[in-house]
């Protein structure tokens, strides 16, 4: 199994570029992406739909961050047709190790439900892939990122296309020269995640 170096995803993601992998699973073959519109959340602009409010306050889930890291990359890759093949798994839990890559988790009953992942270069935080396995999981995750990125003062929340999904919470798409803007003046922040 390869490997993409850390230093080369790094740079990828400073200049606007993101790996995916190609193919059926069982291949390792990777593309690098920058999509002409990128996907954002813009952290002050957060909306949490009316829905998931309620769900907030039932305090359904318990919240954990960088526990399972390996887990919630497999949790999100069991779908029918993924990305996320051997070579990008090796790649970003070696990223984890680094301190770049990061996950958010939802659980219930000592049981893991459902989260998400992503990379944190700088201000910027670029989000993976999200799951869940019981409903509303994934976005009381999302909910939990977007807090600790504004505790922390973040400037960028990636989250690489616009879907509809995301486009309840406030997501919007900004042209390339744009990004390439706000990229910049975020990576050059100093910020921790932890």
């Amino acid at each position: 199994m390869s490997i993409i170096p850390p230093q080369i995803l790094l740079e990828a993601y400073k200049s606007g570029y993101f790996p995916m992998g190609l193919g059926p699973i069982a291949e390792e073959e990777i593309g690098w992406f920058e999509p002409k519109k990128r996907g954002i959340i813009p952290l002050d602009q957060f909306h949490v739909p009316h829905g998931l409010k309620r769900t907030l306050k039932k305090n359904l889930f318990e919240v954990r961050f960088d526990t399972v890291f390996r887990e919630v990359m497999q949790a999100c890759a069991e779908r029918p047709e993924t990305w996320i093949n051997p070579t990008i798994l090796a790649s970003y839990c070696n990223l984890h190790h680094l301190g770049y890559a990061h996950s958010v988790e939802c659980w219930k009953d000592d049981t893991l439900v459902g989260g998400l992942y992503g990379v944190h270069v700088g201000g910027a935080f670029f989000g993976e892939s999200m799951f869940h396995r019981v409903s509303d999981a994934s976005k009381v995750a999302l909910t939990a990122l977007v807090a600790r990125l504004r505790e922390r003062d973040f400037l960028l929340l990636d989250t690489q296309w616009l879907t509809s999904h995301l486009a309840q919470f406030g997501g919007v798409e900004m042209g390339r020269r744009e990004y390439r803007q706000k990229l910049q003046e975020a990576v050059r922040r100093e910020r921790s995640f932890h």
